[in-house]
């Protein structure tokens, strides 16, 4: 109605200044426009337009002009509002200083190794082929022992560990370390063998998630990790539960994307392999460490060695494993891949050493004392571009 109103009064004046500019000039376009004079105007008479027709079409005009301004300065005020979105970042860093203090924790994780009741893929059986009278579920080792689920493969703790002057904002590492036989994660992977401890000393900017595998027994089976992608899955998991510890949210997606490094020892070999083989972190692994721990799985490394140039590898071995670390070497190189015998200098990009310790070391000390006091604190200290 509005629209219309308008339109009408807008033809009547239009309508009485064309009357008057008719009676002093016989034509609708003389000189009377200013500059657009020189522009030839058809002659217009208005006297055959009705008025009524006149009337509609200024009256459309006007209101598709009032729907114009309208939609503008909503257009406009819409923009003031809401301003176009920052790009994300791919990572988020954190904006936190320094860590003040050592952060540990030991918590259970959904995508722990353990409990496990799927099938092993390298004989096709399920990993939990006993029951005993009472009902228990039980596993058959490689040895021809059987451990029982709820005594070796019930626990799905996990061990982490963020050592004090740790930043998020500056390149970082998250190391995943693999117990071997007879030990648990608090007992022997945090106590006697001060893998945390280590890893403090070092000055590595890294976090420490140590799972839980079998616990206390004689038994190398990695669980969940000889599902394709479970590794990775875990990984993820570690990295809400460290965002979690240092009170930081941002810092998840920061945590799920630092590079790893995998050490292993004794028994810890297996998981290692499979984790590197299957785990679906593919480039993420940077290093994978062994401490008196390859006792077998040797393509699994030999592939993972020939296939990613830009990680580096470290076997320290005594003479229980001598043989099959011996064996590796020849491998790879025949393959042209360069070999080390010593820890001189720095861990670079494609490093691959084999370090034999000298006889006289015991393998159940082999943590705490072989080449050096603290052989972990020295390996992670060489890690070069990752210092805290």
């Amino acid at each position: 109605m509005l629209a219309a109103e308008l339109g009408d009064r807008q033809a009547s004046v239009c309508l009485n200044r064309c009357s008057k500019l008719a009676d002093r000039d016989s034509r609708f376009n003389v000189n009377t426009v200013g500059d657009v004079s020189m522009i030839k105007w058809p002659v217009v008479a208005l006297d055959w337009i009705p008025r009524i027709w006149l009337s509609v079409l200024v009256s459309v005009f006007i209101s598709m002009a009032l729907l114009w301004s309208a939609t503008g300065f909503a257009i406009a005020k819409t923009t003031q509002l809401q301003p176009p979105r920052a790009p994300q970042p791919k990572l988020v860093a954190s904006r936190k200083g320094p860590l003040p203090a050592d952060l540990t924790s030991v918590l259970e994780f959904e995508t722990a190794p353990f409990p496990f009741k799927g099938v092993v893929p390298t004989t096709g059986r399920p990993f939990l082929d006993v029951t005993g009278p009472d009902g228990r579920l039980g596993h058959t080792t490689p040895y021809g022992h059987v451990l029982w689920q709820d005594e070796a493969y019930n626990d799905r703790r996990v061990l982490l560990h963020i050592p004090k002057g740790f930043q998020l904002r500056k390149p970082a590492l998250m190391i995943v370390f693999f117990h071997g036989h007879g030990a648990t994660i608090e007992r022997d992977v945090l106590d006697r063998q001060r893998v945390a401890e280590q890893l403090t000393a070092s000055g590595l900017n890294a976090v420490l998630v140590a799972p839980e595998l079998a616990a206390d027994a004689a038994d190398s089976s990695p669980g969940k990790f000889w599902i394709k992608g479970a590794f990775g899955q875990f990984t993820g998991e570690a990295a809400q539960a460290l965002a979690t510890m240092m009170s930081d949210k941002k810092a998840v997606r920061t945590f799920a994307s630092l590079p790893v490094v995998i050490v292993g020892y004794s028994g810890g070999f297996m998981p290692a392999a499979w984790s590197v083989a299957k785990g679906g972190l593919g480039k993420r692994v940077k290093g994978v460490v062994l401490f008196d721990a390859l006792y077998g799985e040797l393509a699994k490394f030999q592939d993972w060695i020939t296939s990613n140039r830009s990680g580096f590898f470290v076997s320290a071995y005594l003479d229980g494993t001598r043989s099959r670390n011996e064996e590796l070497q020849r491998s790879l190189s025949e393959q042209g891949i360069a070999i080390d015998n010593n820890l001189d200098g720095a861990l670079q990009k494609g490093s691959v050493v084999f370090l034999p310790v000298e006889r006289g070391y015991s393998h159940r000390d082999l943590m705490t004392n072989a080449w050096v006091e603290s052989p972990l604190q020295d390996v992670l200290a060489r890690i070069a571009r990752f210092a805290r």
